[in-house]
């Protein structure tokens, strides 16, 4: 009992790198002895301490004979910092408890085993289905070496996402369009495509004004990580002109082939290889998890969005649901193949459900996941 207590409230610490932490994970370590907790610490982003050494360091000579709570394997490798298990087994820790091993090739219950050999008193497995939420696009990429690809749409009751002129500013709510200024600062990336840039010029940037406020009192709006902008763009439709390049951040865009222009030396291009007309996006999936891409937001039209759904990369479909209806001839939020029978239907299961104002959020997983 006190253990799920203490897991629950590294768990808690953990979750406050979710807008900072990527490329690595999200990690929280809560060190007890007595009955009282003696440290703290979260992994705030890369290249700064791990959770665990910001732990020991708040309780200095007190962590001897202590008990740790952390939420993911400690490593024992060298990489950014030297690996937390020295660190532990220097402390002279008596018992560690860990969410779940990480499945990280130079990790993968080497830590586990490191302290074990130590003679520390290691449990894993507490709190582990709760462990592998808050880290799923981290846990995917070392496991299959893709990112967790989240489709995001804002679409009316007939599953419209536009006038039939184009017009789509706006469908849902001002608090709809906060809430996926969330989804924006957690993702490590955005993907869209040229033709969606053309349409709409979008920015594609985090705004933090229209963060919630309890966000923003979590990161400060000058340190505010903008997430890669990433643009399929094969046909090379796009020019210093729009305003996705008026911000100095990171933008990739995904070609077959280099044309030689004038870009800022914020856009790099990425060459994906041809399947018949269209991009290979299975490669280029990997391609972003070789990048160390762990969680995209994919904001786009019909087109991209079908083309993810009928080849099995969409891992999350999130749709913004506004109480209008647009009629027959407004675009629809994807282009399917027509099915002759219901057996065949796209199947999808409610995840999540919640009010956002006068709409609602729908989170869904493809039934193949």
């Amino acid at each position: 009992m006190f253990d799920e207590r203490y897991m629950s409230l590294a768990l808690k610490l953990a979750h406050r790198g979710q807008f900072t932490t990527t490329p690595n994970p999200n990690v929280g370590c809560l060190i007890v002895r007595d009955g009282n907790i003696i440290g703290e610490g979260w992994h705030h982003r890369a290249g700064g301490p791990h959770a665990e050494i910001c732990a020991l360091l708040m309780a200095g000579s007190r962590a001897k004979g202590s008990t740790v709570y952390v939420t993911l394997e400690p490593c024992n490798h060298y990489g950014y910092t030297p690996p937390c298990c020295d660190s532990l087994i220097a402390a002279g820790v008596r018992r560690i408890v860990v969410a779940m091993q990480d499945p990280n090739p130079l990790v993968s219950g080497r830590g586990l085993r490191r302290l074990q050999n130590a003679g520390i008193d290691v449990n894993c497995g507490l709190m582990m289905q709760e462990a592998e939420k808050l880290n799923r696009g981290f846990l995917k990429r070392m496991r299959t070496g893709l990112p967790w690809i989240q489709v995001k749409l804002a679409i009316s009751l007939d599953g419209k996402i536009a006038m039939a002129n184009g017009e789509s500013k706006w469908i849902t709510s001002q608090a709809s369009r906060s809430d996926v200024q969330r989804l924006r600062a957690q993702s490590s990336a955005i993907l869209t495509s040229s033709s969606t840039v053309l349409v709409d010029n979008p920015s594609l940037t985090v705004r933090w004004e229209e963060l919630n406020i309890n966000i923003r009192h979590q990161i400060d709006r000058y340190q505010l990580r903008q997430p890669i902008r990433i643009v399929i763009d094969n046909q090379h439709r796009l020019t210093t002109k729009y305003k996705l390049f008026n911000q100095p951040n990171d933008i990739w865009l995904i070609r077959s082939q280099i044309i030689d222009f004038r870009w800022p030396e914020y856009v790099s291009q990425i060459i994906v290889s041809q399947l018949g007309k269209y991009l290979n996006l299975k490669e280029m999936m990997c391609l972003l998890g070789q990048r160390q891409v762990n969680n995209l937001l994919v904001e786009a039209g019909p087109q991209l969005t079908s083309a993810l759904l009928k080849i099995g990369l969409v891992d999350e479909l999130i749709i913004y649901l506004a109480p209008k209806i647009l009629g027959h001839n407004a675009r629809n939020m994807c282009i399917l193949p027509d099915l002759k029978n219901l057996v065949d239907a796209y199947k999808l299961y409610f995840s999540n459900v919640y009010r956002v104002d006068k709409d609602l959020c729908l989170t869904l997983i493809p039934c193949n996941h």
